[in-house]
């Protein structure tokens, strides 16, 4: 895979200026919300310009309603799995991945989809976001049948200072799944980051050519 992997939100993305460039594009195909009666099914409604020739990862996220059950029920996942598939069956998509930030009730769920959808999919790339702290001091996601964990260093609450001073060392996650790629939003660049990561990268508007080149400048000194 490409060093960039651009996250495209819902909303219209124009990121045609990417050709020629070795960066792929994460799309949100679909977001999912479980709630007490079932699950919703949200699929991306804007529009998403890209060259033919960018690898496209499709993004599935799955959200908390209001009124869930204290951990999704075999509906719940059954509809999960099927969006998932669903978003993996697109034109030119060559990698899952799963965003979800799973509460302790929902982790026994989240790897049975995992590994539903490892045994649909056996030679698809599949990966997830990753809470910071999901990498370091709480590592259950060592175990799941994924080839790629990204953690996310923005947005991460009261482990974000001592995550961050880790990194700043030059020590690195304990879980060698965490290891190979990095979640940044350019709101949030770190001051330094571990060595040979695929950088993927948000921001909070849709993408230029402007912002992407200061970002990329930015993380690449």
């Amino acid at each position: 895979m490409p060093g960039f992997v651009l996250w495209a939100w819902e909303r219209p993305e124009d990121l045609t200026f990417l050709t020629g460039s070795r960066t792929a594009v994460a799309f949100l195909a679909s977001t999912i919300r479980l709630e007490r009666g079932g699950a919703e099914v949200f699929p991306r409604r804007q529009p998403l310009r890209v060259p033919s020739e960018t690898p496209l990862v499709a993004v599935v996220r799955v959200e908390r309603g209001r009124e869930r059950p204290a951990s999704p029920t075999g509906g719940q996942k059954a509809a999960v799995v099927a969006a998932a598939m669903e978003a993996a069956g697109l034109p030119r998509v060559s990698e899952l991945q799963l965003d979800w930030d799973a509460v302790t009730s929902e982790r026994d769920a989240y790897a049975e989809v995992l590994g539903e959808l490892r045994r649909r999919l056996p030679h698809r790339r599949l990966s997830i976001t990753a809470l910071a702290s999901w990498c370091s001091g709480d590592p259950w996601i060592s175990a799941l049948p994924i080839d790629d964990a990204v953690p996310m260093l923005f947005e991460m609450g009261s482990d974000g200072p001592s995550i961050r001073r880790a990194l700043a060392q030059g020590l690195d996650f304990r879980l060698p799944i965490c290891r190979s790629s990095v979640g940044l939003s350019t709101r949030e660049l770190p001051g330094r980051l571990p060595p040979e990561r695929r950088l993927w990268l948000f921001h909070a508007r849709p993408w230029t050519e402007a912002a992407f080149g200061e970002a990329s400048r930015e993380v690449s000194r």
